[in-house]
This record gives C-alpha cells, sequence and structure tokens, in this order.
C-alpha cells in the first residue's frame, strides 16, 4: 500500500523529544510508532510529511524517500497516517476502486484513504483545514488504537506496548540457552535474548510482570536485576543496574542506577547511580553521577509539566523529566517531578531541585542562567559525543542544530524566555 506519515499541529505537545525529530521516530515499546503505523498498514511505499526545518534530516535518514513532496504525493491514491498514531488490533484494509474515507478517533483524523485530487486539496489547504472539511464531505470510519499528545501518555503505554511488540515481532526465534548464573523469575520463555547479546553471570531477570527483550548486541553486566516488560536495545549496556517493569533502553545506550517505567531514545549515557523514573529522554543526553529524579509530590497529587502551551496538568501521580537531545546535567542535578529540559540545555548542581523547566542552549547553575550562544563551541563538543559511539555529525543534522541555536537566540532577545531562579535547598541548623 502507498503510505504517507504526517505530522500535524499537535506535534508540538510532544516537545522536547520532537524537537530535532519527526514524531513517528518516538519510541513505544520496543520499536518506533513508524514501524507500528506501517505494519498496520502493510505499507510497500512510503513518504512523509514533517515540520519544514526537518525535511533535509528525515530525507537522509530515509535514503532519499519522498519528503514533502507534493509531485510525489498527488501521483496516486495514498494513504495519509496521522504520525501521532499508536495502532492497535487488525492492519488496515484497503480494496481496489475504493473510494475516499477519513477515519477518527474522537474529533481527531487518524487516516485518510485519498484520491490525487483530494490530496492536492490537502496539500492547498494545510492538513488541519482540510480534514475539518472533509469531516462532513467524505465517508467517515471509526479508528481503534491511539492518539498520543503528550510525551507521558507513551510512558503509559509502554509497558502493554513492549508485550504487543513481541507478540507481533519475531523475537521468538531468539530464544536462546541462558548462561549458568542467570536467574529467571517467572516464565523463562518470556526471555527473548538475540545470539549476540552477553548476559554475564549473577544477572537476575524477572518475567512475572512481562516479557524481557535482549537486542543485538546489548551486554546485562553481573548484579543487574531486569523486570518486565522491558526492552534493551541494540548495543545498550547494563552496568549493575536495577530496571523496573515499564522500561524501553534504546540504542547504543549506557545504564546504570534505577531506572523505572522510563524511555531512553537511544545513544545516551546515565552510567552512575541515581534514580531516573517515569521519564522521556531523547538522543546523546548525559546524566552524571548522582542524578535524581523526582517522579512523585509529597502530597500524592497530580504532577503539572510545563509545556509549550503553558501549565499542563498531567492528571497523573507518577510523572519524571523529559529530556531533548544532548541535555546534560552536571553531579548530584535533582530534577522536581514534570521537569521539562529543551535540547542542550545543562543543568550544573545548586544544592536544591532545578528549575523545572530549562529552554534550549541554556545552562542553569549557582551562578544563575546563561545563554550557550556560542554554536561552534556546542558543535565541536557534539562532534565527540557522536564519534564515541562511531557515528557522525552530517551537514544535514548541523544544519537543523543550528536552526534551533538560531531560534533559542532569537526568543532570548525577544524576552519570551525568562530565566527561572535557581532554588537553594535551605538547610536548618
Amino acid at each position: 500500500m502507498r503510505v504517507c506519515l504526517v505530522e500535524d499541529t499537535k506535534v508540538e505537545g510532544l516537545e522536547p523529544v520532537v524537537s530535532t525529530r519527526p514524531v513517528w521516530e518516538l519510541l513505544c515499546g520496543v520499536t518506533p510508532l513508524e514501524t507500528k503505523q506501517r505494519r498496520a498498514a502493510r505499507a510497500s511505499e512510503v513518504g512523509y510529511w514533517c515540520r519544514p526545518q526537518l525535511q533535509e534530516w528525515v530525507c537522509v535518514q530515509r535514503g532519499g524517500a519522498a519528503v514533502n513532496d507534493r509531485q510525489w504525493l498527488v501521483r496516486a491514491a495514498t494513504l495519509l497516517i496521522n504520525g501521532r498514531w499508536l495502532p492497535a488490533g487488525s492492519g488496515i484494509s484497503i480494496q481496489p476502486g475504493e473510494r475516499p474515507w477519513v477515519a477518527w478517533l474522537g474529533d481527531e483524523w487518524v487516516c485518510a484513504w485519498l484520491e490525487p485530487e483530494q490530496l492536492a486539496a490537502w496539500v492547498h489547504l494545510g492538513p488541519q483545514r482540510a480534514m475539518e472539511q472533509w469531516k462532513t464531505q467524505l465517508p467517515s470510519r471509526p479508528a481503534t488504537g491511539r492518539l498520543t499528545t503528550r510525551l507521558w501518555e507513551l510512558l503509559e503505554w509502554n509497558g502493554a506496548e513492549i508485550a504487543r511488540d513481541v507478540a507481533e515481532g519475531e523475537y521468538s526465534r531468539w530464544r536462546t540457552q541462558l548462561p549458568e548464573g542467570v536467574v529467571v523469575l517467572g516464565p523463562a520463555e518470556w526471555v527473548y535474548v538475540h545470539p549476540t547479546a552477553e548476559i554475564e553471570p549473577q544477572v537476575v531477570i524477572d518475567t512475572r510482570p512481562g516479557p524481557v527483550v535482549i537486542e543485538a548486541g546489548a551486554c546485562l553486566q553481573a548484579f543487574s536485576r531486569i523486570e518486565g516488560p522491558c526492552a534493551i536495545g541494540k548495543g545498550s549496556i547494563v552496568y549493575s543496574a536495577r530496571i523496573r517493569g515499564g522500561t524501553t533502553i534504546g540504542p547504543q545506550c549506557r545504564v546504570g542506577g534505577e531506572v523505572e517505567n522510563s524511555i531512553l531514545i537511544g545513544y545516551s549515557s546515565k552510567y552512575h547511580e541515581g534514580f531516573l523514573g517515569h521519564s522521556y529522554v531523547g538522543a546523546w543526553v548525559n546524566l552524571a553521577a548522582g542524578t535524581h529524579t523526582s517522579d512523585l509530590r509529597c502530597d500524592y497529587g497530580f504532577v503539572s509539566v510545563s509545556c509549550g502551551d503553558g501549565e499542563v496538568d498531567s492528571r497523573r501521580r507518577k510523572v519524571g523529566a523529559f529530556l531533548g537531545d544532548h541535555v546534560k546535567t552536571g553531579l548530584g542535578v535533582l530534577l522536581d517531578a514534570g521537569s521539562v529540559l529543551e535540547p542542550f540545555a545543562q543543568v550544573l548542581p545548586s544544592g536544591g531541585f532545578a528549575p523545572r523547566r530549562i529552554s534550549s542552549f541554556q545552562r542553569v547553575g549557582p551562578s544563575g542562567v546563561k545563554l550557550l550562544h556560542d554554536i561552534e563551541r556546542l558543535l565541536r563538543t557534539v562532534r565527540i559525543v557522536l564519534q564515541r559511539r562511531g557515528c557522525e555529525l552530517s551537514p544535514e543534522l548541523e544544519r537543523l542544530y543550528r536552526y534551533l541555536a538560531q531560534r533559542a537566540c532569537e526568543r532570548s532577545a525577544s524576552g519570551t524566555v525568562l530565566p527561572q531562579p535557581v532554588i537553594p535547598l535551605r538547610r536548618t541548623a
């Protein structure tokens, strides 16, 4: 089937992680949303429609696929898929000669089967306006699954999605004989270990709450405890850590300490002791030793989160931190429940909680807030960080980072980003 994955206007609610990637690259379960969407649609040809600043980077990542390409889009009937969609149940079936329709979850569109005429109008009017018109003009269908609007929703769904990915994937052929000294609590058949993964003796894997997936080249060091449902990505290393249920660790991460119900996109480091709970972490993040994330208010009330559209009540009691790409924390940094750190934010220890929201390219510490305006210096650091994982900074990704840095400078100059005070811990005699 011919498919185009689309970003709509509500992707902004998923910042800061989507600041540097299209929404369909968000992880939930073992795989990103795109993998699930393509599987549900049985896609044979895929194009993309994303925010303009991401166009070059997406095109490179997808090997020159059609990105924001009107000529490709109107060439033939195409299934548009909302990139925020988390499919469930049976896939999408299109019969030959089928007339256009739109599928909805409540008042939000999930997917639309359109002919070239409607696709041209969609490009001209824009996704939101076109769908509002077609709500009354085209036949409607009910949709299954979910549309994510906030990152904490993906965390809530993550454990169930790990189990779903295991059921629908090919992980059953990974079942291998575990090394002597590895203890499995619960069904041993729920441990899915790639043949190239390494598990040292004295590792405990608890599958009673759900399955555990250990992908290619991953390593679990001795004295680690892994609780399902959980997924450890390709090439990631777990350093004698306690990984609790509902956690996905993406590729090439380094993880120690305690992690609970969190998602790490990949290529991030949390080597040392420290707690990370109910948090969504972008790529190339470095959490220094002793960095702790609170995920529960002392009065057990609902946690609010400072989002781009204001302070939002999550309606959840357990919410941690949301960290964009290239965020860095210093030794002993404390992040409060509902914290948002945008890409390239840096936090130094202050003796108390860091500000709950830190804008892109800002460094916050005991001396206050500083704008990191030397983009050349930052990019030199980026190149070093990427090289440590065998990667290189492409020109397209560099231009995206420069765009974000320019936006940060403009917001700071206009006064739309107000420095937040650092509140030190009050000490009693």
